[in-house]
């Protein structure tokens, strides 16, 4: 797919924009603080229908508006038709609205992923720095894009284990709480294994990005679910009986704290550089270290939807350079010129900073939130 055609309406500082997108992609360049991340936040909007920055979508709207929308025209290689997906937020009432070729999906996941779009940001290193729940969020994110029954068994685990917190936060008796071991252990079985399986198969990858990047040594993903499995990738009904398990151990616990403390909500990915020794990047790794590893997660969040989705990801690049050195610069450059990727839509503060297809891409400049094509 191409983004050929993008209609901003209210969306941040962006105002009332009609933009054509050239085939190869666009560099925006503009001073800080001009909306340039605004930009790439709109595109990015319409593949998962929130913000890659974890704003709420109130928070999306110009300043003084009640409603903002985003619709993008994407066009598919050869003569394919295209497709029109719009989103929209309308402050009073707190109401999104998606439409795909002019008709709303049954349910908005039906909508997402059409795009088939990656974001490269110097924001991306928190995935690595700040708390689990940032990694849990990014496996989410690429596997109920990517993968075929993760959104559903996201979702069942999630509806589950509301109940199940509901049930011990009202202290209901330990029989009726543990009505709902089975349903949760399932559904926590199904995520915990799609999990299991993404991060095995893309681990050498993501060890070979990390070794070109850095220009040392490779690094490792490390699954480290809850309740604690053996290595590898192990089977549902595996997992089911572990969790079952691990949830009678704690219902002392849980007792006591009134919530659950046992399942895929409590998961992490570690991940460490190997050599001499394994080093946890995020306890005594460098910042370039980190920075680093975020890098490689998104390539192979890049790489994976262009196995899953057979078609070339639209690359969006947020003055990615910005806090790299310029051996890892120039090394993460010329990968990303190596691998196949699409279209490619980047920000850069000045010009001589537009390094990804330097000569290739048209120049658009923005000056608050006014792009000039």
């Amino acid at each position: 797919m191409r983004l050929t055609h993008l209609s901003i309406r209210r969306f941040r500082n962006l105002g009332v924009q009609e933009l054509d997108v050239p085939p190869e992609g666009v560099a925006l360049v503009g001073e800080n603080a001009q909306g340039k991340s605004n930009f790439l936040e709109s595109i990015y909007y319409l593949e998962t229908f929130r913000s890659f920055r974890g704003a709420r979508d109130d928070q999306l709207i110009g300043f003084g508006e009640e409603v903002f929308r985003v619709a993008g025209r994407l066009t598919p290689p050869g003569a394919g038709v295209p497709v029109e997906v719009t989103a929209a937020f309308q402050k009073r009432g707190k109401r999104k609205k998606v439409t795909v070729d002019g008709a709303e999906p049954d349910r908005l996941s039906d909508g997402l992923g059409r795009l088939a779009a990656v974001v490269f940001s110097p924001a991306d290193v928190a995935i690595i720095n700040e708390g689990p729940s940032g990694r849990r969020r990014f496996l989410d994110i690429v596997l109920s894009l990517n993968a075929p029954g993760y959104l559903r068994s996201i979702q069942r685990y999630r509806q589950v284990l509301q109940q199940r917190n509901a049930a011990l936060n009202k202290g209901l008796a330990p029989a009726m709480v543990h009505l709902w071991d089975d349903p949760l252990a399932r559904a926590g079985a199904e995520v915990t294994a799609h999990r299991a399986r993404w991060l095995d198969a893309v681990g050498p990858a993501f060890s070979d990005y990390y070794a070109e990047v850095s220009g040392g040594p490779g690094a490792s993903l490390d699954y480290r679910s809850n309740p604690t499995l053996p290595d590898g990738v192990p089977a549902v009904d595996t997992v089911v009986e572990a969790f079952r398990e691990a949830l009678l151990r704690s219902a002392e616990r849980e007792r006591r704290v009134g919530t659950t403390v046992v399942g895929p909500h409590r998961d992490d990915v570690g991940v460490s550089v190997t050599g001499d020794r394994e080093l946890d990047v995020r306890d005594f790794g460098s910042g370039g270290q980190r920075r680093t590893a975020a890098l490689a997660l998104r390539l192979v969040e890049a790489a994976t939807i262009r196995e899953a989705r057979g078609q070339e990801p639209i690359v969006l690049m947020d003055d990615v350079f910005a806090e790299l050195d310029e051996g890892r610069s120039e090394r993460i450059l010329g990968l990303i010129e190596r691998e196949e990727t699409g279209q490619v839509i980047l920000t850069a503060p000045k010009d001589s900073d537009v390094r990804v297809r330097r000569d290739a891409l048209p120049r658009w400049g923005i000056r608050a939130g006014l792009i000039e094509t």
